[in-house]
């Protein structure tokens, strides 16, 4: 083979490797319900040097960054959380500016000093050893890269930064208000999440958040006397002490300081707790994974006397055997928890979930303190192993863990009615305020605290209740665990989720998530008559009305003066399908009521001097915001 044809081929290769690159450069179109699904890969190494005195700490950070998306990565983000805890940062005016502040913020931040502020100070940023330039904006770090990174490449990105810890105001921070001294969340220089929509550098004003999946390895080197639990699993027990206390192992304390070792896979993100007056104290779930408790003995809730603190005390001995056996319901309804434990650390400013733990206050009543623990730990569902973007989708994360929740604090407490009620009066007061926006607004972006919470937390989980009376009880419970099967330790959607709804069910739902999901619009429908029909002896025709401007199937109730029931099952055309029988009662399916039409009405052959009521969903799950007009009683005696 001549030069010249060698040449030839040489410029061939470089031309198309140079197309190939730029078309890897226009930004994906495909999504996460799509059969292209990607997404990127973190291996954090960091080790942390934590001066307790100061409240300030030194670090190293390596991470391993894999591309596995389609597109050239020609820079990246960074999230410096520490630096919205400052006089004038986003989060500072955000909450002194809002119609409906949070009480726990407020202009805290606002007045904070010096030593009380946070921090994240970066020395330097380097891409494989080469030093890189990087800008700063409030909690955002943005940083080109000295080498774009081609799909399927990996590149290795260092930093070394010194940080000072808040005097604890949100979440994270020193001193919180039962006295613990670090509360760690958010606390590290955090690579943003790149996905199918793009990088997610998102300022922090004090809500969701969105992360990498990878694997954490992280020491934290702290003063002698302090008690340390987080994410991951604790290498070297062995050497702090942590858990061998009972087994009268003897730890050598000679040094002044003791460095924890955790290490942790799949996990979007790293949280640990500290405390000199930490008790430790583990429960093991059957076939489960390893509980761990750290809370003070005393619990020192202000304002409170050392009898009641020593209630609240007991409640927290009493919390290990509850939690196994949320545990377990949990596992069983809605997926295996995939970490060998889960670590439930006093702390914080309320409750607020992390990968393998919870951070949360300890002065609670038992149901409270159940209660809040419940919840954060089916974050480890629908934050954590189903990580949806909770900033875009945070009624998914938090609605659904409010629908988990309830179900299981109904198990755990053996109540009866229905567990969601809760949530419905929640999701009927913002209906009701005239404030309410669509989930799909973004969570930073809710007009007032009260929208957002409301949407999130009551709202989310009414969608889940909602869907479930649609489709039946059978294929929602199936749907909810093949749910965890195909999209744990992945970014699932909203439509990832709705498709496979209707994959389980053989229901076309997209109507429905479109009026819940991204319009204001309510459901409410009304029994406007029951009447005997003239000159047709022993008939009586029901009349329907929809009086608001969601559409939705209908489950009418007849009970008749005999004490015997039977259900009269209304779908709608655009559903495309029917929900099954729940019940071994009697049950009619009747013709479709297409959604245009404001009104219904069907005949029965029973005497009106026979029926006792008429009814709309008695099981309550129907999203109704009006019940007053969904029971006509005609002969209650």
């Amino acid at each position: 083979m001549n030069k010249r044809i060698l040449t030839s081929i040489f410029f061939l290769y470089i031309g198309c490797a140079y197309l190939l690159a730029q078309e890897a450069s226009i930004p994906s179109v495909k999504s996460a319900y799509t059969a292209g699904y990607w997404q990127q890969e973190v291996d954090y190494t960091m080790d942390i040097l934590v001066d307790a005195r100061a409240h300030r700490f030194t670090g190293n950070q390596r991470v391993v960054y894999t591309n596995n998306s389609p597109d050239v990565i020609d820079r990246v983000f960074y999230h410096l959380y520490f630096n919205a805890f400052q006089p004038g940062s986003m989060m500072d005016v955000r909450s002194r500016t809002i119609e409906d502040p949070d009480g726990r913020i407020r202009d805290r931040i606002f007045n904070l000093k010096e030593n009380e502020i946070g921090y994240h100070e970066v020395q330097s940023l380097r891409q494989d050893g080469q030093e890189l330039r990087f800008n700063i904006e409030g909690t955002i770090l943005q940083a080109p890269l000295a080498r774009p990174l081609l799909p399927g490449e990996q590149t290795i990105l260092e930093m070394d930064f010194e940080s000072q810890v808040p005097l604890q105001i949100r979440r994270s921070g020193w001193n919180n208000s039962e006295g613990v001294e670090f509360s760690m969340s958010q606390w590290y220089p955090k690579l943003a999440e790149y996905d199918y929509r793009g990088w997610h550098p998102n300022p922090y004003i004090g809500r969701e958040f969105h992360g990498v999946f990878g694997r954490f390895d992280v020491k934290i080197t702290i003063d002698k006397d302090y008690v340390v639990g987080g994410t991951g699993v604790l290498q070297n027990p062995n050497q702090v002490g942590y858990g061998y206390e009972d087994e009268g192992i003897q730890v050598n304390h000679d040094t002044s300081k003791l460095t924890w070792h955790f290490l942790a896979d799949e996990v979007l993100d790293f949280f640990w707790g500290a405390d000199p007056d930490f008790i430790h104290v583990k429960a093991q779930v059957p076939n489960g994974p390893t509980l761990h408790f750290l809370y003070q003995d005393p619990i020192l809730a202000v304002n409170k006397t050392a009898e009641e603190n020593e209630v609240y005390l007991e409640y927290w001995k009493r919390l290990p055997k509850l939690i196994v056996q949320a545990f377990e319901y949990a596992n069983a309804n809605f997926g295996t928890y995939p970490y060998p434990q889960f670590t439930t650390i006093q702390g914080g400013d309320g409750g607020m979930e992390y990968p393998m733990g919870t951070l949360i206050t300890g002065a609670r009543n038992l149901k409270s303190l159940v209660g809040v623990t419940v919840h954060e730990l089916y974050h480890s569902w629908y934050q954590n192993v189903l990580a949806t973007n909770e900033a875009l989708y945070a009624w998914m994360d938090e609605g659904f863990t409010s629908f988990a929740s309830n179900e299981t604090m109904q198990y755990l407490f053996e109540s009866t009615g229905n567990p969601h009620a809760g949530s419905m009066r929640g999701y009927q007061r913002l209906v009701d305020s005239g404030k309410e926006e669509p989930m799909a607004t973004h969570a930073d972006h809710y007009h007032t605290n009260f929208a957002y919470g409301r949407a999130a937390y009551s709202k989310g989980a009414v969608y889940l209740n909602q869907i479930r009376y649609i489709i039946g009880e059978q294929a929602f419970r199936s749907g909810m665990l093949r749910y965890h099967k195909e999209w744990k330790l992945k970014h699932p959607t909203d439509l990832d989720f709705i498709r496979l709804m209707e994959k389980e069910s053989g229901m076309i739902l997209d109507w429905f998530h479109e009026y819940f999901v991204h319009t204001t619009k309510t459901i409410d429908y009304g029994i406007t008559s029951v009447e005997a029909i003239e000159n047709q002896i022993g008939v009586t025709q029901i009349y329907l009305k929809r009086i608001g401007l969601m559409p939705a199937p209908l489950d009418i109730w007849v009970e008749y003066t005999d004490g015997s029931k039977e259900e009269f099952y209304i779908p709608m055309q655009i559903m495309r399908g029917e929900k099954p029988a729940e019940h071994d009662g009697k049950r009619v399916i009747m013709s479709d009521w297409p959604w245009v039409k404001p009104s219904y009405s069907f005949t029965i052959s029973v005497p009106i001097e026979n029926i006792r009521s008429v009814s709309i969903d008695p099981t309550e799950r129907l999203a109704d915001v009006n019940t007053t007009n969904n029971v006509i009683l005609l002969n209650p005696n």
